[in-house]
């Protein structure tokens, strides 16, 4: 629609300016463009294929209909469809495209009248330009104008789908929206607009809706009725709340809703439980409420950053899959203990808030990389914490006097911050100074024991396993990554009706077998370990593990038979262990599989009864020595995610038309 802008503006000025008068200066210059349209309406109406006209759309299709030898008369209705044909795919230059409507107002008087009475009623006595035609949307889009030329709504030929108004200075959108029934989606921001249309409900088929940087004060609740909204975007606006009804999307993904004056979030959004970003920064939210974060359990990031939010909800602990989490600039005293559930958190922001101490179970993030603490009141930075990998840390602003000499030991760290504390136990040429240089004295300060033994000692680690226990209490998901672990703690196999295990990133060489008595468990991670046999016995006795991941272990070869005990697996990560598939090995004992994971297995070609698995929906072949991809692959039907990156593949087959819907790495 951003195209659309000149050729309305062109367009516009021409019409009205032919309409209603212009000065005689300006009048020359536009009856030489009518003398080109008179030339080209004898052409229209007798088929004259030798007009003395340049390559234009009509000569080429007068052309056309001549070069069977026989000589006809080019049908009014026949050159409409050819007409939309070039101008719909963009063939015909923004010039004759301006002209043919003009050939069309002056063969069906009918339109003209038609069309001056909409000029009137959108300029309201103002100048008529593009920039009153920009307030307003043209009834025709909105499917309302009806033709007189034989009844054929032309312009209805294919079903709007996508709506992109973006930065106009649309002031209404009218309830003729209702009429275009199969958008799926709609952008308008960064227009003028104050209201929504109650219509946008009876868009059953709209997925995305971008309504930002406008001025709307609230959303209709008939927006409950669009149940296949996916994305919601209504940012930078001026909302006091959100409507109830949204509870009712249930397939929303996303919702953005960030500089409005919202006090609260409607109870009813605990039902979006597919929801996976929620951004509200800049609002004045106060909290969450623990029944939204515990249905929340699919959110990736969370950012209620800039509001007045006073204390994060226990339940935060449920959120396994959360990655990014910004609470920065609000009014939060503490952070609970159960933080330590959100295992996959990467970067973590609570600048400026009101934080006196922080939690021991921080330093069991072991996928943080980003931690930002900025403008709190903090006394201490607590020694568990210096087993995190941390690639920033920002503690700037706060009130510590010392620091413990452990967080030397962090060898991640690129970004430490210090700057604003009453520190004086260091030099402030360190603690200004370059972070490698401060690591390297802290690291100084610690006897070669302490060096060598932090985060690793047997009491330290106790007290680790133990506070995951408990919390695997209610979670029935045991995390225990990166902790150095040489062997599976009984904790695994004594808390009871586990569903989730994740021993990842330690040193461990064997599975006890006392993992078998875990007949409730369903994932098993123990990627980045030192597994070398293949745990045939204890994968056999777990009847309901539907998710394995072995990744990055020096496996030596699997069993030709080794996946005849895993009939429920779903889900199976083997990568990056080189030369562990043998000849003989084959896939086809595993037809539930859906997600197959083999980066850098180093191979050469596709293992046998792999093209047999027809619930197959991700495959990751990449980082292997591939040079082909057989065109049978295109056998796999429910395939929708292929990865065959950084192989030594020339060409895909040209059989392989399929795989332009797909979501493939090449």
């Amino acid at each position: 629609m951003r195209n659309r802008s000149g050729i309305v503006k062109n367009s516009a000025e021409i019409i009205a300016k032919t309409s209603f008068g212009i000065s005689e200066e300006k009048g020359n210059r536009l009856f030489k463009k009518q003398q080109m349209l008179f030339r080209r309406d004898p052409v229209l109406q007798e088929g004259d294929s030798e007009a003395e006209q340049q390559h234009d759309l009509l000569r080429q299709l007068l052309e056309a209909e001549n070069r069977d030898g026989r000589r006809r008369k080019f049908a009014a209705r026949g050159f409409m469809d050819e007409y939309k044909t070039f101008f719909f795919t963009g063939h015909e230059t923004t010039a004759l495209a301006l002209c043919w409507p003009l050939i069309f107002l002056a063969l069906h008087p009918k339109w003209q009248s038609i069309l001056r009475e909409e000029v009137e009623l959108v300029s309201v006595g103002r100048p008529f330009d593009s920039d009153v035609l920009s307030r307003e949307l043209p009834d025709e889009l909105y499917g309302s104008l009806e033709s007189n030329a034989e009844d054929d709504k032309w312009w209805e030929a294919v079903d709007l789908q996508k709506l992109i108004l973006a930065h106009n200075n649309l002031e209404i959108l009218k309830e003729d929206l209702k009429n275009l029934n199969m958008l799926t989606v709609l952008n308008v921001s960064h227009n003028k607009l104050c209201s929504l249309p109650a219509a946008v409900g009876e868009l059953t088929l709209l997925k995305a809706l971008d309504v930002s940087f406008n001025m709307i004060s609230s959303i209709p609740e008939e927006i409950g009725s669009a149940t296949s909204l996916v994305k919601l975007d209504c940012s930078n606006n001026q909302l006091r709340k959100l409507p109830c009804s949204l509870g009712s999307c249930l397939d929303l993904s996303e919702l953005k809703a960030s500089n409005n004056c919202l006090a609260e979030l409607p109870d009813e959004l605990a039902n979006c439980s597919k929801l996976i970003k929620l951004d509200v920064e800049g609002n004045k939210l106060t909290s969450f409420t623990e029944s939204m974060l515990i249905s929340w359990t699919s959110l990736t990031e969370l950012n209620a950053a800039k509001n007045q939010v006073t204390c994060i909800p226990h339940s935060i602990g449920l959120l396994t899959k959360l990655i990014r989490l910004d609470l920065h600039q609000n009014k939060i005293s503490s952070i609970p203990s159960s933080i330590m559930g959100c295992c996959l958190l990467a970067e973590f922001y609570m600048g400026t808030n009101l934080l006196s101490t922080l939690p021991a179970e921080i330093g069991a993030l072991s996928r943080l990389g980003t931690l930002d603490l900025h403008a709190n009141q903090l006394k201490e930075f607590p020694v568990e914490a210096c087993r995190l990998q941390l690639s920033a840390l920002d503690l700037s602003n706060n009130t510590l006097s010392g620091l413990p000499a452990e967080i030397g030991t962090m060898t991640t760290l690129r970004k430490l911050l210090l700057t604003g504390n009453p520190i004086r136990t260091l030099r402030s040429s360190l603690v200004s100074g370059p972070t490698p240089m401060l690591l390297k004295y802290l690291r100084s300060r610690l006897s070669a024991d302490e060096e060598s033994g932090l985060g690793t000692s047997k009491t330290m680690k106790d007290d680790q396993i133990a506070r995951a226990a408990r919390l695997s209490l209610s979670s029935k998901e045991l995390t225990l990554s990166g902790l150095g672990l040489t062997t599976v703690p009984p904790s695994v196999w004594e808390t009871e009706e586990l569903v989730k295990v994740d021993i990842s990133r330690n040193s461990i060489e064997v599975l006890p077998s006392e993992l078998s008595t875990c007949s409730s468990l369903q994932t098993l991670i123990i990627s980045g370990n030192k597994i070398k046999e293949w745990p045939g016995a204890v994968l056999s006795a777990l009847p309901n593990l539907s998710c394995l991941k072995l990744d990055n272990n020096p496996l030596s070869q699997i069993p030709s038979n080794g996946l005849e005990c895993l009939t429920t697996i779903r889900i199976l990560d083997l990568s990056g262990n080189k030369s562990s598939l043998p000849e003989s090995f084959s896939f086809s004992s595993v037809p539930q599989l859906e997600e197959l994971y083999l980066r850098r297995m180093q191979l050469s070609e596709l293992p046998p009864g792999l093209l047999t698995l027809q619930r197959l929906k991700i495959l990751d072949l990449s980082q292997n020595n591939l040079v082909s991809v057989p065109q049978e692959i295109k056998g796999l039907i429910s395939i929708i995610e292929l990865d065959v990156s950084d192989n030594n593949i020339t060409a895909l087959p040209p059989e392989m038309v399929w795989l332009l819907s797909l979501s493939t790495s090449y």
